[in-house]
């Protein structure tokens, strides 16, 4: 079977969930037994996601292969239960970069360099090497933005191009209908007017998906395809659903699948969801509730709070909750406000776990020590993430072992006690300016010493996760934090240590605390709804631990 590319565009406005519509059609293609895979366009210049601040355009996405990308991504990992590299974000930024390095190595000879052809060219070869590397018979392309903002126009002729080149292509149309709470009714004209839009770039869509807060009732579905020229049953309802995982099911219930293969001339094939629809109903049918914290810093955008920050660490305490059979209420917990009132941690006693995720900079950095403390402390499930780590070993260092002034050198760079700081290889290439090599990113092993909570839940002697961080627990401190009690329960593979002890997960034995464990990794980027992360798994065990303890 050749390719087929299902284009997925947005209109009206940013955020509808064309990510979830994406994976939510590549998971019902695959559950059909089609080999799928799935990319993001973004509009945005920079290169990669990597320097963009969480706060603006939510979580980084850090792939097995290194890629720093648009959470997107995850998304598609997570509903297709499968990996997916770097070279699956196209954005403006290497678009153009390769079009100018190849300008300037004269390899157009002499041609008049335009972007219609040579940068559509440029993109749509990104496209195809992407289905040549993967062997895949569907690529899903979300084409990031909204229909009828100019930086995604290059984009849109791309596919353009590729339908009318004759390539097995399809389009759907994900748009908003809102409704007037003045007025009391579900209003399509932003509908019709993107898709006017669309058409403007000679694309004509084969499905619109409609979301809203409701179903989309039978007049407004009548007028939908009377302005939109298309069918009526190719009017897709995608309306607000409990949780983004219903979504599959939602879809395959109105034969998104079948009107796919049918438009592109392919043989139905059955679906099956049973494993997923199994899933979703242990989200939805849980007794029993866990009150997990998480204690960040990335919430604050204006007067609103953005929790696509930590989206990956939501989605894995989901996946967890549902393996344990509970569900989990998530609260976000500033740490900023434990900074200026240090008592406020006493909240953290009503919770029955707490997780501190990863971060960069000092900005809520003693509001996390203080929260670290006192769970610490007061025997309350604890998962640290990368940063989470970090501090747990600062917050150890002083209060346990007494080395008065611990620190991390990214927060106080004079420290004289920096029990977190950079490797001595990696001191050499800041000297040298080379910044970019001192990042531990993407996939790598953990060695997990047996005997500890880190090998009971990886259950395995080695365990591969993602990371992305640059600091390190300075081997000068590990003998003193281990004499104190700490246990690092895992550590870095030899090839990647350059002769340095590189400690990646550390704990505190079972019996001095029920869960305390932080890990360098980030585990939340490695778990699926059909296959949750173990340390996640282990927390959320401990955290409905200590719900029934308190129910008692």
């Amino acid at each position: 079977m050749s390719t087929n590319y299902v284009f997925v565009t947005g209109g009206v406005l940013s955020g509808l969930g064309k990510g979830i519509t994406t994976a939510s059609i590549g998971l019902i293609l695959k559950s059909k037994g089609f080999k799928v895979t799935a990319m993001k366009i973004d509009p945005y210049v920079n290169v990669d996601a990597g320097t963009l601040r969480p706060t603006e355009h939510g979580e980084v996405w850090v792939t097995d292969d290194g890629g720093e990308i648009d959470q997107d991504l995850g998304h598609y990992e997570r509903f297709l239960n499968q990996d997916i590299g770097r070279e699956h974000n196209i954005t403006t930024g290497q678009v153009y970069g390769e079009v100018i390095r190849r300008e300037r190595a004269g390899e157009y000879l002499g041609q008049t360099v335009q972007p219609i052809p040579h940068v559509t060219d440029e993109i749509k070869r990104r496209i195809h090497a992407v289905a040549e590397h993967t062997g895949a018979e569907f690529v899903m392309v979300e084409i990031g933005g909204t229909v009828g903002d100019y930086e995604s126009i290059l984009f849109l002729e791309a596919a353009r191009q590729m339908r009318l080149a004759g390539e097995s292509t399809f389009f759907a149309h994900v748009v908003y209908m809102p409704v007037l709470r003045s007025v009391g009714e579900a209003k399509t004209k932003p509908i019709q007017h993107s898709v006017r839009e669309l058409n403007g770039y000679g694309i004509q869509p084969d499905l619109i998906v409609v979301r809203s807060e409701n179903p989309v009732d039978q007049p407004r579905r009548a007028k939908i395809a009377l302005f939109c020229n298309v069918r009526s049953d190719d009017i897709i309802d995608n309306h607000d659903v409990r949780s983004v995982y219903e979504v599959p099911i939602v879809l395959d219930a109105q034969q998104v699948g079948e009107k796919i293969l049918s438009k592109l001339g392919i043989a139905p094939r059955p679906t099956d969801l049973e494993e997923w629809s199994a899933f979703v109903d242990r989200l939805y049918n849980a007794e029993k509730s866990v009150r997990i914290g998480i204690v960040g810093k990335y919430f604050d955008i204006g007067d609103y709070k953005l929790p696509d920050a930590y989206v990956s660490v939501i989605e894995a305490i989901k996946h967890a909750a549902a393996a344990n059979g509970v569900r989990a209420d998530i609260t976000w917990l500033d740490s900023k406000a434990y900074e200026k009132d240090p008592q406020a941690v006493s909240e953290l006693a009503t919770y029955d776990g707490i997780i501190v995720p990863g971060g960069f900079g000092s900005s809520g950095v003693e509001g996390k020590i203080n929260a670290i403390k006192f769970v610490r402390e007061n025997k309350i499930p604890y998962l640290g993430l990368c940063y989470g780590l970090q501090l747990a070993v600062v917050e150890f260092a002083r209060d346990v072992c007494g080395i008065a002034g611990a620190h991390t050198t990214e927060c106080d760079p004079n420290t004289k006690e920096p029990v977190i700081d950079f490797l001595p290889w990696q001191k050499e290439l800041i000297a040298r300016k080379e910044y970019g090599g001192t990042m531990r990113l993407g996939g790598q092993m953990t060695i997990v010493n047996p005997g500890t909570l880190a090998h009971d839940l990886y259950k395995k002697d080695a365990a591969r996760e993602r990371f992305r961080h640059r600091y390190e627990i300075n081997p000068r401190y590990i003998e003193r934090l281990t004499h104190a009690g700490f246990v690092f329960s895992g550590y870095a593979d030899a090839k990647f240590t350059r002769g340095e002890p590189v400690m990646q997960i550390g704990e505190l034995p079972r019996d001095v605390h029920p869960f305390l464990l932080g890990t360098q990794a980030h585990p939340e980027l490695t778990s699926r709804p059909l296959r949750p992360n173990p340390l996640y798994v282990g927390f959320i065990a401990a955290s409905a631990e200590r719900a029934n303890g308190r129910a008692e």
